[in-house]
């Protein structure tokens, strides 16, 4: 852990200042959720004073592409596991959602935060802010960077043109004002989070669309042999959080999947008993392949 004391007075007691890095891509919902993190550890440890660094990511530098065509295997996290590895950082700071299944060696995530709203959301082009998605007229166009989301909204709709769209929360909405789409599928927990969650006509339910394995969480990485840092980080660790999107991301793991292969996933923990739904389909809906499984919590 990088340490920086800073010696002051306070009522004749010496107090110890001490700076801790943590990571952190440097989108508007990166921030965000660096900000949550930073200002719960230093709720919690007032003599910690947290910083924030930001790092450009593979992801962040090829906008050009599609995610499917560029690979998935830590385009937004490498960078910031490397500096982590490397102890410019004492704690990364992730959208759990963009964490590969495999993680680098001496690594490890130390806390999952209490989950937000796990579901997507539909919304229309401006021109239209009350549309619903079923009034989407046949042949319409739909807009979304995920594989998962065209594989289930084509399952239903087969009539809709999909077409791809990359950027941050507030660059898609962008890039959806200035476009002739019907509207955007986009994780609603980033438009919760940003302040956008009122452009959002319509919420799906996960029997509906199920979500990305990890949507929703933020998790925390360090270092397997900082335990100094371990015990600090797991005041921010929701159990239930945690258990849900370790299941998920054991589900994906299993299957192989990523960016390339349409996936989706949902773990609840209710008390003692936990279920997991899982969808795996075709990249053009036609084949779709959903699936619940029941357990007890410590199956998780």
């Amino acid at each position: 852990m990088f340490i920086h004391y800073a010696t002051y007075l306070d009522w004749g007691v010496a107090i110890m200042n001490e700076i801790f890095r943590i990571g952190t891509r440097g989108s508007q919902l990166a921030l965000w959720q660096a900000e949550f993190i930073k200002r719960t550890l230093e709720e919690r440890y007032p003599t910690l004073n947290v910083e924030i660094i930001t790092i450009r990511t593979t992801g962040d530098k090829i906008l050009d592409s599609s995610l499917s065509s560029i690979g998935n295997k830590g385009i937004f996290t490498r960078e910031i596991e490397q500096a982590l590895l490397n102890k410019r950082i004492d704690a990364a700071v992730h959208s759990l959602k963009d964490l590969p299944t495999e993680l680098p060696a001496g690594l490890m995530i130390a806390a999952v935060t209490k989950r937000e709203d796990v579901r997507d959301a539909f919304v229309p082009h401006p021109r239209a802010p009350r549309k619903r998605f079923a009034e989407i007229p046949h042949g319409g166009t739909i807009a979304t960077g995920s594989l998962r989301r065209k594989s289930q909204i084509l399952n239903w709709r087969r009539d809709l043109h999909i077409v791809d769209l990359r950027g941050n929360v507030d660059t898609r909405l962008r890039k959806l004002a200035e476009s002739d789409w019907d509207g955007i599928v986009a994780a609603y927990a980033g438009l919760l989070r940003l302040g956008f969650s009122e452009l959002a006509t319509e919420i799906f339910p996960t029997q509906q669309l199920l979500p990305a394995v990890g949507q929703g969480a933020i998790a925390v990485e360090i270092r397997e042999d900082d335990t100094r840092t371990r015990e600090r980080i797991v005041l921010l660790n929701h159990e239930e959080s945690f258990l849900a999107v370790m299941a998920e991301r054991a589900f994906l793991r299993r299957l192989e999947g990523g960016c390339q292969i349409p996936i989706g996933a949902f773990g609840e923990v209710h008390d003692d008993l936990f279920v997991i739904s899982g969808y795996i389909g075709s990249l053009d809906g036609a084949v779709a392949y959903r699936g619940t499984k029941h357990g007890t919590r410590r199956e998780a």
